[in-house]
């Protein structure tokens, strides 16, 4: 990665009104309606934007969302990439640090993920408190990771608090259920084996997912602020454990994604 290659995406965007926008946002699995929530809305597709890196996974469009929600500029990422496409952790992660470029303050993120807590129901949302990276690398071991940012950056706290606390009292006048965790972050893209959540589990594990982390490490690496949120599609049931239908994944985030909507565009009226 290298400045130039930064500019050149930058500077497409800026071209096509992408400048300045206060807030990013990333979309998961199946949680791509909150791309039809902008006003004055307009896109660019991943495969005409320099250096980007093109959304393989059917249910991720590959389309970035530039708008206002409730007179703030958001730009959004509908579709986000994975180690298990085939991408390194700075493909993952590059077009963090072209949103940062662009102008953002704050990172929002969203994802679908399994319950590893078996007090969770399907359709909940999880606010991420912390994480586990098991994805066997950092998107910043990269040899000028310095020209950046720090090279060793701090983790004691990944997510805002401010923005989670807003989090909570917003749910509470919603009829969303929201959990509280950790999340493990795996390579993928096969599911876990009963021996998995079960290890999963002792490690402190609520859900487990594909995503996330690489981008969050990028945001504290940026010092960019970030707060995220899990839609349990899934049971990671060890004692019960039923063969993985995605189909019914997608259904579920679908039926979960209004709630998570609700508290998205209240948080950015918030802050």
């Amino acid at each position: 990665m290298t400045e130039k290659q930064l500019d050149k995406s930058v500077a497409y965007l800026k071209d096509r009104g992408f400048d300045n926008p206060e807030i990013g946002i990333v979309l998961g699995s199946g949680l791509g309606r909150m791309a039809d929530e902008l006003e004055d809305s307009r896109v660019a597709h991943y495969h005409n934007i320099p250096n980007f890196p093109l959304a393989t996974v059917e249910f991720h469009s590959g389309k970035l969302f530039c708008g206002t929600i409730h007179g703030k500029k958001v730009v959004v990422m509908q579709g986000r990439f994975h180690l298990y496409e085939g991408y390194d952790f700075f493909d993952i992660t590059y077009p963090i640090r072209v949103m940062e470029r662009l102008g953002i303050r704050k990172l929002l993120i969203s994802n679908a993920a399994g319950a590893v807590n078996l007090d969770f129901q399907k359709g909940d949302l999880m606010l991420i408190t912390d994480h586990i990276n098991l994805q066997g690398g950092s998107p910043l071991a990269f040899k000028n990771v310095a020209d950046f940012g720090e090279r060793f950056v701090d983790m004691s706290c990944p997510y805002d608090r401010e923005m989670q606390g807003r989090i909570r009292e917003i749910a509470k006048g919603t009829d969303c259920v929201l959990r509280e965790g950790v999340y493990a972050a795996v390579f993928g893209p096969q599911l876990e084996t009963r021996a998995e959540y079960r290890m999963l589990g002792r490690l402190g594990a609520d859900a487990v997912g594909m995503s996330t982390v690489p981008e969050v490490i990028v945001a504290n690496h940026l010092k960019l602020p970030v707060a995220a949120i899990s839609v349990i599609t899934d049971l990671g049931d060890p004692d019960n454990l039923e063969p993985v239908n995605v189909t019914e994944i997608l259904a579920v985030a679908a039926r979960a994604e209004p709630g998570l909507v609700r508290i998205m565009k209240e948080l950015i009226r918030e802050i």
